[in-house]
């Protein structure tokens, strides 16, 4: 596989705190599913952290940044044993078809982390 991008990025859990106290923040960052998904687990400030920090690190990945899409269009979910992976929608779903992506996402009570890799299919 060819390798397309690597992206990472750190975010202080104080400052996600702070912005998911803000009216509507959360709807316009995070999916209805991810939104579930943080509830079912605490619904734990360090929960939206890693997943920002995930699309963060997504979006450096791609050597774009946040340019024509969303953070909502990037969904973070979770497989049976807690991997988290993604979901593209809406103008990335088909700009990412050719591409896998891997990622990591670590926290401790005043940091969040993400580690994104995207690579080519077939190659």
């Amino acid at each position: 596989m060819k390798l397309i991008g690597l992206g990472n990025d750190i975010i202080e859990i104080s400052r996600i705190e702070k912005a998911i106290s803000k009216n509507g923040f959360i709807e316009k960052v995070f999916s209805s599913e991810e939104i579930e998904v943080i509830k079912s687990k605490g619904n734990r400030s360090e929960s939206y952290g890693g997943r920002f920090a995930a699309k963060e690190a997504i979006s450096k990945a791609l050597g774009t940044g946040v340019r024509n899409f969303k953070l909502v269009d990037i969904v973070i979910l979770n497989d049976s044993l807690g991997k988290p992976y993604v979901i593209f929608k809406n103008n990335l779903e088909k700009y990412m078809k050719n591409y896998i992506i891997e990622i990591s996402i670590s926290h401790c009570k005043e940091y969040a982390t993400a580690v994104a890799i995207i690579f080519a299919k077939g190659e």
